[in-house]
């Protein structure tokens, strides 16, 4: 059984997106700290920063803190900005575009989750 958790987030540190212009993670929670079933990331992009298309066959879901760009998911785009929340379903390619800087919690589930945080 897992323990409950409080961490200060902004002593955690952020680090570079293998494949981004621009675009930071900072992994709050993960099956190493105890989480069973999702991980939780904050991630930063900067103004003018992108994550490129890509795809994996979990779904996420993001909340913007701060900022604004555009989230292409499949064929569509949108314009989102701070209190917008975004679902992303498993398999659709999607890419990110930061208009400012930008500043979203990411939760997954933990099948996307790098061995290096499990």
């Amino acid at each position: 059984m897992s323990s409950a958790s409080v961490k200060d987030v902004s002593s955690l540190e952020f680090s570079g997106v293998v494949g981004s212009r621009g675009a930071f993670i900072k992994w709050i929670f993960s099956p190493k700290d105890g989480a069973p079933t999702f991980a939780m990331r904050l991630i930063k992009i900067e103004a003018g920063g992108t994550l490129p298309e890509h795809f994996h066959p979990w779904e996420h879901e993001i909340f913007i803190l701060r900022g604004s760009g555009r989230v292409r998911i499949g064929e569509n785009t949108y314009d989102v900005s701070e209190g917008n929340a975004v679902f992303i379903p498993p398999n659709l390619p999607h890419e990110y575009q930061a208009l400012t800087e930008m500043l979203f919690i990411c939760v997954i589930p933990n099948a996307g989750v790098p061995p290096e945080y499990r």
